[in-house]
């Protein structure tokens, strides 16, 4: 029996302005879908999820829903309240049908889940990633049948992401996420639906994990160019036949006419999308300078706000070493790298660097100088053309390297997209050369073609490489060494993320660093916690098992079929008195444990 649809499009279409995103889109999403939305930037992925969500309407087409089905949507910025505290939060998010008792168990049941400490701390004052545990927590407050999560791993840290993997994994709702995060879809999905007008469709959809999706989609493209080759030949052995003269075209052979164009046209749409740029051309220039060392910090220490970052710190770097960092946010990355920069002073230790050496940065802020400055001008200041690698090259040439067209030339970069504004920066950075290039995160708002050309140029890059990032597949791709800071001003070296994570699981779970009481005794009450929530679940499972089996036999009982079979009917009157017992002894556990956790709580 096939899943159950969800929600269906029929040849749907939507623009904004002049630029088309998507048109005939017909998709199905069915029960047990956990899709992950993928595409180049500026296909749609999130005005789909939006007009799935009810919030954007289509230009043409139909979308179809289920009756009483629920959808809710998680946009990339999480917006509350003024003031409003994580207790209320959830409280508004519940549906309004609840028993007070159900929301005190669901409210205890996703406290355990998400980790927090203490509900009643307020929004405002949590860190990036606690809100967004916070937006997550409200998702699951509503307990719905789909969910639709663009970006979600936004502002989570490495183990926030884990989390939300492992959360996602035992999931009961169907989903779609937006996410370039390449592990996080390995680990999270069953389905990979990509959005980019190479496809005949505008999209692929493949059943299975992400890597199932690389080996699917490298097929199709492969089978299409096969396509194109071949409808070649057969539109060279038609436009022979038609330039042969009126002889040839008789009126009988109109149908084979009308037949020749029509292939052209196929075979002029089928070069279009094969010839589609997906990826921009991205190649970092070192120097090439041969000296070994090019910086080496010792001892370095750093406390901010009577919080130690880091002590003892130790980083050598030379041509063509690649180290990653990586850390819990607060953790003190950013505070690293200024360090390392001379924009901040360490509280002890020192750097050597060596002389003339260039460092430049890629910061995680994306900032352009100027909102109002054009493309033309933020690609190339000096004029209409750029020197790269020794040569010139036109401005749209050089647009089109990163997958700019040219009626955007004279767009303010305020208006671009922030994987656009990505691309304005990665092109600045292209045109300089430097023997130690510093990264952070800078997969932020880059789509998967982009962030694969990202890697392949980073990896071949000659000079030293300091990279933040969260994704664990680019860190595993380049890095020889991952610097690990936990937060405690502890320094940790791994030789890749799966020795970290491997670490990271023999470590106590996260608490809100902004609770009041002390670690200890938050450590207890959330094992407490944890432990009676766990035995009031099975208590209620054995409960409702009891009262099945209660019902099954009092079916048998009251049997006409069984009316005559004495022995049988003592039987199920029997087992029914046992039940009976063990219910109200089960009732009875259920109360005292509810008790004891509401005492906990407070």
């Amino acid at each position: 029996m096939a899943p159950k649809v969800l929600i269906s499009t029929q040849n749907i279409h939507k623009s904004y302005s002049n630029t088309l995103l998507f048109k005939d889109l017909s998709v199905n999403l069915h029960v047990g879908d956990r899709i992950g939305l993928i595409g180049p930037n500026g296909t749609g992925k999130s005005t789909l999820l939006k007009i799935l969500a009810g919030l954007e309407q289509v230009d043409q087409g139909e979308l179809s829903i289920t009756a009483k089905m629920t959808v809710t949507y998680l946009p990339q910025i999480d917006v509350y309240e003024a003031g409003a505290t994580i207790h209320q939060i959830l409280i508004d998010h519940f549906p309004k049908h609840l028993e007070h008792w159900e929301i005190k168990k669901r409210l205890g049941e996703i406290q355990e889940q998400v980790q927090f400490i203490d509900l009643d701390l307020t929004f405002s004052k949590l860190s990036g990633g606690w809100k967004k545990r916070v937006a997550i927590a409200a998702v699951l407050a509503q307990d719905c049948d789909l969910v639709l999560l663009d970006e979600p791993t936004n502002h989570l840290d490495l183990e926030g992401i884990l989390w939300l993997e492992s959360l996602l994994q035992n999931a009961r709702f169907a989903f779609i996420l937006i996410s370039h995060d390449r592990f996080f879809l390995e680990n999270t999905c069953n389905n990979i639906m990509d959005l980019d007008r190479r496809y005949k469709h505008g999209y692929l959809k493949v059943r299975g994990n992400y890597s199932q999706f690389i080996q699917d989609r490298e097929k199709y493209l492969s089978d299409q160019r096969t396509e194109e080759l071949s409808l070649s030949n057969k539109v060279r052995r038609e436009t022979e036949w038609l330039r042969r003269g009126p002889k040839a075209r008789t009126t009988k052979a109109q149908y084979r006419i009308d037949k020749a164009h029509e292939m052209i046209d196929n075979l002029a749409e089928l070069r279009h999308r094969n010839n589609l740029p997906s990826e921009a051309g991205i190649d970092f220039k070192a120097s090439g300078r041969r000296s070994k060392k090019l910086l080496h910090a010792r001892g370095l220490s750093k406390t901010r706000g009577h919080k130690l970052l880091f002590q003892d710190l130790e980083l050598f770097l030379s041509p063509g070493m690649k180290v990653g960092i990586m850390g819990a946010n607060g953790s003190g990355k950013s505070s690293l790298i200024n360090i390392l920069r001379g924009n901040l002073e360490p509280d002890e230790g020192e750097i050597e660097i060596a002389q003339g050496i260039r460092m430049i940065t890629l910061d995680q802020g994306r900032e352009l100088p100027d909102g109002n400055q054009t493309l033309r001008r933020a690609l190339a200041p000096d004029g209409d053309t750029v020197i790269y690698q020794g040569n010139p090259l036109h401005i749209s040439s050089w647009a089109r390297k990163f997958l700019f067209d040219i009626d955007q030339l004279d767009l303010p970069v305020s208006q671009l997209s922030g994987g656009e504004r990505a691309r304005v920066l990665l092109a600045k950075l292209m045109l300089e050369t430097a023997e130690i290039l510093i990264l952070d995160e800078p997969t932020n708002d880059l789509d998967i073609p982009t962030l694969e050309v990202l890697e392949e140029s980073l990896a071949e890059y000659s000079g030293a490489l300091l990279l933040i990032t969260h994704d664990r597949f680019l860190m595993d791709r380049l890095c020889d060494q991952i610097l690990y800071l936990t937060g405690d001003g502890t320094v940790k070296v791994f030789a890749d993320t799966f020795q970290l994570t491997t670490w990271q699981g023999s470590r106590s779970k996260l608490t809100v660093k902004t609770d009041s009481r002390s670690p200890s005794s938050n450590k207890i009450r959330r094992e407490q916690l944890k432990t009676l929530r766990k035995t009031l679940a099975k208590v209620e499972r054995d409960i409702e098992k009891a009262e099945t089996s209660k019902s099954e036999l009092d079916i048998v009982l009251h049997d006409p079929a069984n009316a005559s079979d004495p022995g049988k009917l003592a039987e199920c009157s029997d087992a029914i008195t046992a039940l009976d017992t063990e219910i109200d002894a089960l009732l009875e556990q259920w109360e005292a444990v509810g008790s004891e956790l509401a005492e906990i709580e407070g």
